[in-house]
């Protein structure tokens, strides 16, 4: 077979006008024949060929094996141009396979041609292969393969997009399931970063990426900025950055540009909401889409998010006032189940708690003492020390707190019942109302337990002043082992400056 019949001339004529050389990345061509001068002639017709403004890198194998490697070792190759008979009779055939098959490739566009068309029979090959085109050798000329690359890289591009949008939905799916476990704005504000950079494949330190909130949807904007990975973190944007954001603010649709995303998005209660996102290389419309989607995901989120701290707040205020109502009526001080608060916080956490336990044993707390609401003023406040039957009553604080609170459906309030019948059970067995020992004894109520004893240690009561630092000190020691958890004991002495710092901070 001649070129002349591969190949009209007159379709080559302007092949080889030169033209400015195109930098966009290029569209990779697989070209796989035994004939020398088809190689040739393919790349003479596809001198300067383009498509979306990007050119072409055609890649030569000579054998359907020496193709085998050229695929294993360049996967984004999206045209593969395949001769049937090479090597064997069905070498092509048996590529197609391998592609499809054993590299289970469904992206790459196969177009098989043949100049012996018997030995590979049409019909047969388009049934029972997956190919995207039959060419015969013969009928095959420059405009019919450029006609041909055209539609395969298309169908290429649009199987791209594809699966990129449905990575991406996969990743949105994967940030939202992350937002909905975050117990705080804090937490919130930090996985925002980390997921954008996520969702554009790039590390935190490659983008420049802030939310914000307008509250409210105030006339002038009142940025509130609830993360950035800005120098000055929070506290403050660029002036570049805010101009920005007021355009989008003002003209109350997102902005779609090379150099940036600003998406704009509104909440039910009035919030105007924004996240910017730039990087240093180009935005492209795939990163724009997601984007877009996520950044309704965070508003979404952030109101969800912010509920709850709002509830948290709410059933933190109420352990307090529950707690300084017992400590009022007892005539101490209500900063007590403050500090015992931030105390047992400390512990779980140094424990190796996790942040939300942690913080529900922080908010249970304050209720250690719920029960003293039922003991008599005359015996709760008496300055002496209590005889046997004063002491028998005093001590039914501890169960008549857990009876309080052990049928509430609220996971604080269990907590609190907990909190509340175990405080007083020691580490030996001798404590009580169960008389319970070591870990028999829940986590929180031996938090609890050394975080009441060492405030009250170092506090003026009715019936006591207040102690010097190093007798508490001294007594935990002592009851390392006996009254207390000898772990939770080696935490609050190995890390003694973070709790006089708290006690400092809530004084009487």
């Amino acid at each position: 077979m001649s070129n002349d019949d591969f190949l009209f001339n007159e379709d080559i004529a302007d092949s080889s006008d030169s033209a400015a050389v195109n930098t966009a990345p290029p569209w990779l061509v697989l070209v796989v024949d035994d004939d020398n001068s088809i190689h040739q002639i393919t790349s003479l017709v596809l001198n300067n060929f383009e498509f979306e403004q990007r050119p072409l890198l055609l890649l030569h194998a000579h054998s359907a094996r020496e193709a085998e490697v050229m695929i294993q070792q360049q996967p984004d190759i999206a045209v593969a141009i395949i001769d049937v008979v090479m090597e064997t009779q069905h070498a092509g055939l048996e590529l197609v396979k391998y592609i499809r098959q054993q590299l289970n490739n469904r992206r790459m566009r196969l177009v098989l041609r043949t100049g012996q068309p018997g030995e590979a029979p049409e019909e047969h090959v388009i049934r029972d292969y997956d190919i995207n085109d039959y060419k015969n050798k013969t009928e095959v000329t420059a405009i019919k393969l450029k006609t041909l690359l055209y539609a395969g890289l298309r169908s290429y591009r649009d199987i791209c997009i594809i699966e990129q949008h449905k990575a991406g939905l996969e990743k949105i799916i994967g940030c939202t399931t992350s937002f909905l476990q975050c117990s705080s704005l804090k937490e919130f504000a930090s996985l925002i970063l980390g997921q954008v950079a996520f969702l554009l494949g790039l590390e935190r330190e490659q983008i420049y990426c802030c939310a914000a909130i307008n509250s409210a949807n105030q006339h002038n904007l009142a940025l509130d900025v609830i993360a950035s990975s800005s120098p000055s973190g929070v506290k403050g944007l660029s002036a570049e950055v805010i101009e920005k954001i007021t355009q989008v603010q003002q003209q109350k649709q997102s902005y779609h540009g090379a150099d940036c995303f600003i998406g704009y998005f509104t909440t039910h209660k009035g919030n105007e909401n924004f996240l910017y996102v730039s990087k240093s290389s180009k935005l492209e419309q795939s990163d724009h889409h997601l984007l877009s989607y996520f950044s309704h995901n965070i508003a979404i989120a952030y109101e969800n998010i912010r509920l709850r701290e709002l509830m948290r707040d709410s059933q933190r205020e109420l352990s307090y006032i529950l707690g300084e109502a017992v400590e009022k009526r007892s005539k101490e001080t209500g900063s007590h189940v403050k500090r015992v608060a931030n105390y047992s916080y400390l512990l779980a956490i140094k424990a190796g708690l996790a942040e939300y336990d942690a913080e529900v044993i922080k908010l249970a707390s304050p209720l250690h003492d719920l029960g003293k609401i039922a003991i008599p003023d005359h015996i709760l406040n008496k300055p002496g020390k209590h005889d046997a039957d004063e002491w028998a009553i005093m001590l039914q604080h501890a169960e008549l707190g857990y009876q309080i609170l052990q049928h509430s459906t609220n996971e604080i309030l269990q907590m609190g019942a907990i909190i509340a019948q175990q405080h007083h059970e020691k580490w030996n067995g001798k404590g009580y109302p169960q008389g319970l020992s070591g870990h028999n004894i829940h986590i929180a109520g031996r938090i609890t337990a050394l975080a009441d004893v060492f405030d009250a240690l170092g506090s003026d009561r009715c019936y006591k002043k207040a102690w010097p630092l190093d007798e508490i000190i001294e007594l935990i020691r002592r009851e390392r082992g006996q009254h207390f958890d000898p772990a939770l004991a080696d935490i609050l002495l190995n890390n003694l400056d973070a709790f006089v710092a708290i006690r400092d901070a809530y004084p009487d």
